[in-house]
């Protein structure tokens, strides 16, 4: 933004100076070629009255000196004719002595008593008639070079110039400074904001310098991320007390329920376990509930992780359940290398999708997980699969299939997508060829090894859960 106000001042202020500098410049122009033509119009009827005379009294061997003195001073040319147009004298040491120049415009022009002025070009020039009232005794015609008027043009152009670049240096640097003072209360707002966005905020914005305006947004900021930073904490220590508050109810009332058994007739059992099953169910929502909570507190950043390596390693420690169950695991796909993830999120998202391919595997058949090109990972099995409308619910919280009989609680598909997006990638689901369930991971590969996630946030793990 700095540079953006101080482009704008600067072209402000170009516009200013164009519009002064540029008439001021051609005015001087015109006036500067205007005085230089009256100059020359004036030395020459002066010089003509002169010739005249000395024509009039047969002084003609004094012409040459009458010109020659005036070219050496002014380093103009003066050329003199009779009144038939031969000239009788030229300040050139080269001139054309005894040349007619009767057929030239501004020579025949002077002869009938008629002056001729012309400016533009390389010189100026002027032709004046040496006469006595109506009898004209000859011409005489003087050139002045535009150089010399031309380089006192180019001087003054250069002068606004550099008066022009002068008062810009000053314009950028009063802008530099006002645009720096204009934009601290931003720039401070701008890191209080990632500062926040981090979940912590350790140097509020500065309210004391800048506009009103920015120092009351500054003031309202900090008023606002406190008050957030509070909100934060107390949910953050609900999630804390709500984890060790509701771990013993639960296990107390599970505990009574199997005291109950003893006491039970034989055909209340069978209420009894679904009731045990239900503590256990509400058990795990509530994990699932605090780790999510957790989660979502958490400030975290994503490093550099070899997907083969937690592939191999999650399958190994998944491939014994898998057999009791008598469902196959098998890994496909080429080498996946490096990709962006949060530690230990990789681990818990190929666990929850695992775990939920297997409690609908038949026995018999085979989960894959697959590597994609891209840095992608399916998770395929060939259970019963969802439909479209399903899949596209499967990541609400809470959420089960109708047609399910698990005790799952819904939340191990919004865990993972949660952890999945926070990594920089993206989960879908699909249905594969057949029957089944395609769960697609996306993560984004890293493409130099040494290379760094942006932001510089500070890396603390995501809560270890796996919720069914």
């Amino acid at each position: 933004m700095t540079r953006r106000l101080l482009l704008s001042y600067l072209g402000l202020a170009i516009l200013v100076l164009a519009g002064l500098e540029l008439p001021l410049g051609w005015i001087y122009a015109r006036a500067e070629v205007s005085h230089a033509s009256q100059s020359v119009e004036r030395d020459a009827s002066m010089l003509a009255e002169v010739a005249e005379e000395n024509i009039e009294k047969g002084n003609l061997d004094a012409l040459p000196d009458v010109v020659g003195d005036y070219a050496t001073r002014t380093g103009g040319r003066v050329v003199v004719t009779d009144r038939q147009g031969v000239v009788l004298a030229d300040s050139e040491p080269s001139g054309r002595k005894g040349t007619s120049l009767a057929a030239e415009p501004d020579i025949a022009r002077a002869l009938r008593n008629q002056p001729t002025v012309t400016t533009g070009g390389e010189a100026l020039s002027a032709t004046m008639p040496g006469s006595s009232g109506t009898t004209v005794r000859g011409a005489l015609r003087l050139t002045y070079p535009m150089a010399e008027v031309n380089a006192r043009v180019h001087r003054i152009w250069g002068a606004l110039a550099l008066a022009g670049a002068c008062i810009l240096a000053a314009v950028a640097l009063a802008a530099f400074t006002l645009a720096r003072w204009i934009t601290r209360p931003l720039r401070t707002l701008e890191s209080a904001t990632a500062q926040l966005a981090e979940g912590r905020l350790t140097d509020p914005p500065d309210a004391t310098t800048g506009p009103p305006e920015l120092r009351a947004l500054a003031a309202s900021f900090t008023h606002t991320a406190t008050r957030l930073q509070q909100l934060l904490k107390a949910q953050q220590a609900f999630a804390s007390e709500a984890s060790h508050q509701l771990k013993t109810p639960l296990t107390a009332l599970r505990l009574r329920l199997e005291n109950f058994e003893p006491h039970l007739a034989p055909q209340a059992h069978g209420s009894l376990e679904e009731a045990i099953g239900e503590v256990e169910r509400l058990n795990r929502m509530v994990q699932g509930l605090l780790a999510l909570a957790r989660l979502e507190n958490s400030a975290t950043t994503p490093e550099p992780v070899d997907l083969d390596a937690v592939v191999a390693d999650r399958v190994a420690m998944w491939e014994p359940l898998a057999a009791e169950q008598y469902v196959a695991l098998t890994v496909t796909g080429h080498h996946a290398g490096l990709v962006w993830a949060l530690p230990g999120a990789l681990e818990q998202v190929i666990d929850n999708l695992v775990a939920n391919a297997l409690r609908v595997s038949p026995p018999g058949t085979t989960l894959t997980l697959h590597r994609a090109p891209g840095a992608e990972l399916h998770v395929i099995d060939q259970g019963p699969g969802m439909s479209e409308a399903e899949r596209a619910r499967a990541f609400d919280r809470f959420w089960r299939a109708s047609g399910s009989h698990h005790d799952g609680t819904g939340l191990g598909l919004p865990i993972v997508r949660h952890l999945v997006q926070a990594s920089g990638g993206d989960v879908a689901l699909y249905s594969p060829p057949g029957t089944g369930l395609d769960a697609a991971v996306r993560l984004r590969p890293v493409t130099h090894a040494g290379s760094r996630d942006p932001g510089g946030r500070p890396r603390t793990a995501p809560a270890s859960v796996r919720v069914r």
